[in-house]
């Protein structure tokens, strides 16, 4: 099932994007696609029968704001350096374990929202990435394949980040990963069961309308139930909790001088193979 939120910010409501392309309104039978959704298979299978019933109410999707497709989330986990092209690109050796970051909830933006340059920022970057969104709590797991039992959808995902505040102005790299909009998310939840393989997707990324990523996540350095299996050694994840999973060569950082960050004025769309597009335009905070 394609799982959305719609409305304006702060007041989205649920709805599915059916087979046929017609977004159906889902608020007569659930609150919100959160966690407590995808962690609850009685309710699952009720929305996916009431979907197959073509019962479902339409909405007008005409001028209709799209919002981030998981509501309440807990907690998004971030994974660095996980493309052998993006290593190669920017002159590192594959890391030996998943490297982590954490990102902000209040980072996560609809798909098509703004996307704020942060004041004084010289460096801001793409990142095409493969969401990831827990459907069950995973602590402790023993094997990739447990991982991938816990995952309860897919989303696409725009890790937007300040590369002078990520790698040189010491610390962390959270700073460079926390600004304000950095995490437009969607346009829709793809539950889990129809995504054959993880490892098998392509992930695309345009500036301007000129191509900068063309990348597939069998490129990964650590796929995606190995990622889960790894965290949960680490934090309990729970139902909702969002991972990003990494981003393929093609990013500004690993180009030539001068390199070509984002400016205000700046489009950027993204897609993976069956999660769908994003556009944003890049405007300064």
């Amino acid at each position: 099932m394609k799982l959305l939120r719609v409305g304006p910010v702060g007041a989205e409501r649920p709805a599915l994007l059916d087979q046929d392309g017609t977004l159906r309104d889902l608020s007569g039978l659930i609150t919100d696609v959160d966690g407590a959704l995808l962690a609850d298979d009685s309710v699952l299978s009720r929305v996916r029968d009431a979907a197959e019933s073509g019962e479902l109410p339409a909405l007008d999707a005409e001028g209709l704001r799209i919002g981030a497709p998981v509501g309440r989330i807990g907690k998004i986990v971030g994974i660095g350096l996980n493309y052998f092209g993006h290593a190669a690109e920017i002159g590192a050796e594959p890391p030996a374990e998943p490297i982590l970051f954490l990102k902000a909830a209040d980072t996560v933006v609809g798909p098509d929202d703004t996307v704020l340059i942060p004041r004084g920022s010289v460096k801001t970057d793409w990142e095409a990435e493969l969401g990831v969104v827990i459907g069950s709590t995973a602590r402790y797991l023993s094997s990739a394949a447990e991982g991938l039992a816990h995952v309860g959808g897919y989303a696409l995902v725009n890790d937007v980040s300040e590369r002078e505040f990520q790698i040189e102005r010491g610390g962390t790299w959270d700073k460079g990963k926390n600004c304000e909009t950095f995490t437009p998310l969607g346009p829709w939840l793809l539950t889990a069961d129809e995504v054959a393989d993880p490892q098998d997707l392509d992930v695309k990324l345009w500036v301007n309308g000129e191509l900068k990523q063309d990348g597939n996540t069998a490129d990964q350095i650590f796929p995606v139930g190995e990622v889960v299996r790894y965290l949960s050694q680490f934090m309990t994840l729970h139902p909702g909790d969002v991972i990003v999973t990494g981003t393929p060569a093609g990013v500004a950082m690993g180009r030539p001088e001068p390199k070509p960050y984002l400016r205000a004025g700046d489009v950027v769309e993204l897609e993976i193979a069956g999660l769908g597009r994003q556009r944003q335009e890049f405007k300064g905070a």
